[in-house]
Protein backbone atom coordinates (compact mmCIF):
# COMPACT_ATOMS: atom_id res chain seq x y z
CA UNK A 1 0.00 0.00 0.00
CA UNK A 2 2.91 2.36 0.70
CA UNK A 3 4.98 3.00 -2.32
CA UNK A 4 8.63 3.97 -2.27
CA UNK A 5 9.39 7.68 -3.00
CA UNK A 6 11.66 7.64 -5.70
CA UNK A 7 13.80 11.22 -6.50
CA UNK A 8 15.02 11.21 -10.24
CA UNK A 9 17.69 13.76 -10.43
CA UNK A 10 17.46 16.65 -12.26
CA UNK A 11 19.80 15.99 -15.22
CA UNK A 12 18.22 12.02 -16.09
CA UNK A 13 14.56 14.16 -16.37
CA UNK A 14 16.12 16.90 -18.84
CA UNK A 15 18.16 14.55 -20.72
CA UNK A 16 14.79 13.61 -23.18
CA UNK A 17 14.06 17.62 -23.66
CA UNK A 18 17.44 18.20 -24.72
CA UNK A 19 18.25 15.34 -27.29
CA UNK A 20 16.71 16.96 -30.54
CA UNK A 21 18.89 19.70 -29.65
CA UNK A 22 21.52 17.35 -29.05
CA UNK A 23 21.00 15.74 -32.22
CA UNK A 24 21.32 18.52 -34.62
CA UNK A 25 23.99 20.59 -32.76
CA UNK A 26 26.06 17.39 -33.36
CA UNK A 27 24.77 17.03 -37.04
CA UNK A 28 25.54 20.82 -37.85
CA UNK A 29 29.35 20.33 -35.73
CA UNK A 30 30.07 17.62 -37.79
CA UNK A 31 29.23 19.01 -41.22
CA UNK A 32 31.28 22.30 -40.21
CA UNK A 33 34.27 19.72 -39.28
CA UNK A 34 33.57 17.98 -42.90
CA UNK A 35 33.56 21.57 -44.73
CA UNK A 36 37.13 22.16 -42.60
CA UNK A 37 38.45 19.01 -44.39
CA UNK A 38 37.58 19.91 -47.84
CA UNK A 39 33.82 19.39 -48.36
CA UNK A 40 33.41 23.17 -49.03
CA UNK A 41 31.88 23.95 -52.51
CA UNK A 42 32.47 20.01 -53.53
CA UNK A 43 30.16 19.27 -56.05
CA UNK A 44 30.60 15.75 -55.39
CA UNK A 45 30.12 15.81 -51.61
CA UNK A 46 26.81 17.54 -52.09
CA UNK A 47 25.22 15.36 -54.91
CA UNK A 48 25.62 12.26 -52.54
CA UNK A 49 24.11 14.32 -49.35
CA UNK A 50 21.61 14.64 -52.20
CA UNK A 51 21.63 11.07 -53.07
CA UNK A 52 21.20 9.81 -49.52
CA UNK A 53 18.58 12.68 -48.36
CA UNK A 54 16.65 12.14 -51.07
CA UNK A 55 16.70 7.91 -50.64
CA UNK A 56 15.72 8.63 -46.68
CA UNK A 57 12.96 10.93 -47.52
CA UNK A 58 11.51 8.15 -49.99
CA UNK A 59 11.81 5.25 -47.61
CA UNK A 60 10.12 7.60 -44.87
CA UNK A 61 7.50 8.05 -47.49
CA UNK A 62 7.07 4.21 -48.48
CA UNK A 63 7.42 3.42 -44.68
CA UNK A 64 4.20 5.93 -43.89
CA UNK A 65 2.14 5.01 -46.87
CA UNK A 66 -1.11 2.26 -47.14
CA UNK A 67 -2.36 0.91 -44.44
CA UNK A 68 0.14 -1.24 -42.27
CA UNK A 69 2.37 1.82 -43.07
CA UNK A 70 5.12 2.11 -39.47
CA UNK A 71 4.82 5.67 -38.12
CA UNK A 72 8.23 4.58 -35.85
CA UNK A 73 10.13 3.45 -39.08
CA UNK A 74 8.79 6.70 -41.20
CA UNK A 75 9.61 8.67 -38.78
CA UNK A 76 12.99 7.82 -38.32
CA UNK A 77 13.66 8.15 -42.30
CA UNK A 78 12.29 11.46 -42.22
CA UNK A 79 14.66 12.20 -39.45
CA UNK A 80 17.40 10.56 -41.43
CA UNK A 81 15.97 12.76 -44.22
CA UNK A 82 16.66 15.97 -42.20
CA UNK A 83 19.93 15.45 -40.70
CA UNK A 84 21.26 14.61 -44.22
CA UNK A 85 20.13 17.61 -45.32
CA UNK A 86 21.84 19.41 -42.91
CA UNK A 87 24.98 17.78 -42.83
CA UNK A 88 25.28 18.45 -46.62
CA UNK A 89 24.90 22.32 -45.94
CA UNK A 90 26.76 22.25 -43.69
CA UNK A 91 29.32 20.74 -45.25
CA UNK A 92 29.06 22.59 -48.71
CA UNK A 93 28.33 26.52 -47.75
CA UNK A 94 30.94 28.15 -47.02
CA UNK A 95 29.59 31.01 -44.42
CA UNK A 96 27.92 29.55 -41.11
CA UNK A 97 24.79 32.19 -41.26
CA UNK A 98 22.76 29.10 -43.81
CA UNK A 99 23.63 26.43 -41.82
CA UNK A 100 22.69 28.35 -38.38
CA UNK A 101 19.54 29.00 -39.84
CA UNK A 102 18.97 25.09 -41.10
CA UNK A 103 20.18 24.04 -37.66
CA UNK A 104 17.50 26.24 -35.88
CA UNK A 105 14.58 25.31 -38.40
CA UNK A 106 15.82 21.24 -37.65
CA UNK A 107 15.75 21.98 -34.58
CA UNK A 108 12.32 23.68 -34.17
CA UNK A 109 10.81 20.68 -36.32
CA UNK A 110 12.77 18.44 -34.23
CA UNK A 111 11.12 19.89 -30.96
CA UNK A 112 7.81 20.03 -32.51
CA UNK A 113 7.25 16.40 -33.89
CA UNK A 114 9.05 14.83 -30.22
CA UNK A 115 6.05 17.42 -28.39
CA UNK A 116 3.52 14.95 -29.94
CA UNK A 117 5.44 12.00 -28.50
CA UNK A 118 6.14 13.27 -25.40
CA UNK A 119 2.28 14.46 -25.05
CA UNK A 120 1.34 11.00 -26.05
CA UNK A 121 3.55 9.13 -23.70
CA UNK A 122 2.22 11.50 -20.83
CA UNK A 123 -1.20 10.55 -21.90
CA UNK A 124 -0.98 6.87 -21.64
CA UNK A 125 1.78 7.44 -18.25
CA UNK A 126 -1.58 9.29 -16.56
CA UNK A 127 -4.09 6.38 -17.98
CA UNK A 128 -1.79 4.00 -16.52
CA UNK A 129 -1.29 6.03 -13.04
CA UNK A 130 -5.42 6.35 -13.00
CA UNK A 131 -5.61 2.52 -13.94
CA UNK A 132 -3.50 1.67 -11.06
CA UNK A 133 -4.84 4.04 -8.26
CA UNK A 134 -8.28 2.62 -9.23
CA UNK A 135 -7.63 -1.11 -8.77
CA UNK A 136 -5.66 -0.30 -5.79
CA UNK A 137 -8.58 0.80 -4.22
CA UNK A 138 -10.65 -1.71 -5.48
CA UNK A 139 -8.48 -4.06 -3.88
CA UNK A 140 -8.04 -2.16 -0.68
CA UNK A 141 -11.84 -1.93 -0.43
CA UNK A 142 -11.96 -5.87 -0.65
CA UNK A 143 -9.97 -6.27 1.79
CA UNK A 144 -11.41 -3.65 4.40
CA UNK A 145 -14.79 -6.13 3.63
CA UNK A 146 -12.95 -8.79 4.13
CA UNK A 147 -11.20 -7.55 7.41
CA UNK A 148 -14.66 -7.02 8.72
CA UNK A 149 -15.80 -9.99 8.18
CA UNK A 150 -13.27 -11.82 9.79
CA UNK A 151 -13.27 -9.85 12.47
CA UNK A 152 -17.52 -10.74 12.77
CA UNK A 153 -17.02 -14.26 12.62
CA UNK A 154 -14.43 -13.93 15.44
CA UNK A 155 -16.37 -12.19 17.67
CA UNK A 156 -19.57 -14.70 17.23
CA UNK A 157 -16.93 -16.97 17.66
CA UNK A 158 -15.78 -15.05 20.61
CA UNK A 159 -19.33 -14.94 22.01
CA UNK A 160 -20.17 -18.89 21.68
CA UNK A 161 -17.43 -19.45 23.22
CA UNK A 162 -18.20 -17.30 26.33
CA UNK A 163 -21.58 -18.50 26.35
CA UNK A 164 -20.41 -21.91 26.69
CA UNK A 165 -18.15 -20.78 29.31
CA UNK A 166 -21.19 -19.20 31.43
CA UNK A 167 -23.27 -22.18 30.40
CA UNK A 168 -20.33 -24.31 32.00
CA UNK A 169 -19.79 -22.63 34.80
CA UNK A 170 -23.65 -22.36 35.57
CA UNK A 171 -23.80 -26.29 35.83
CA UNK A 172 -20.81 -26.71 37.75
CA UNK A 173 -22.45 -24.09 40.12
CA UNK A 174 -25.41 -25.72 39.86
CA UNK A 175 -24.02 -28.97 40.74
CA UNK A 176 -21.74 -27.70 44.12
CA UNK A 177 -25.09 -26.23 45.67
CA UNK A 178 -26.08 -28.26 48.76
CA UNK A 179 -28.82 -31.17 48.08
CA UNK A 180 -28.35 -30.96 44.85
CA UNK A 181 -29.94 -33.99 43.03
CA UNK A 182 -29.75 -34.45 39.21
CA UNK A 183 -31.27 -37.08 38.95
CA UNK A 184 -34.38 -36.41 40.58
CA UNK A 185 -34.66 -33.68 37.89
CA UNK A 186 -34.33 -36.28 35.01
CA UNK A 187 -37.14 -38.61 37.12
CA UNK A 188 -39.59 -35.17 37.56
CA UNK A 189 -38.85 -34.32 33.74
CA UNK A 190 -39.58 -31.32 32.40
CA UNK A 191 -43.00 -29.61 33.23
CA UNK A 192 -45.20 -29.38 29.86
CA UNK A 193 -46.65 -26.27 28.90
CA UNK A 194 -50.24 -25.87 29.06
CA UNK A 195 -52.34 -26.70 25.66
CA UNK A 196 -53.88 -23.40 24.09
CA UNK A 197 -57.57 -24.35 23.12
CA UNK A 198 -58.72 -22.58 20.26
CA UNK A 199 -62.13 -21.17 20.69
CA UNK A 200 -64.53 -20.63 17.55
CA UNK A 201 -66.68 -17.08 17.60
Amino acid sequence: MNDPITYRHWAIALAPKAAPALATTTVLILGRIWNANGAEHSVGNAALMVVLATGAATAGAFASGGRSGDSVLAGTAFAASGGLALAGVAGYADGLSLPLLLWALATAVAYGLAARYWRTDRRETVAHERHTLGRREDHAHVERVEALRAGAQIEVARSGAAYAEQLANALITRAALPGFNPQALTDAGLPELPSVQRKDI
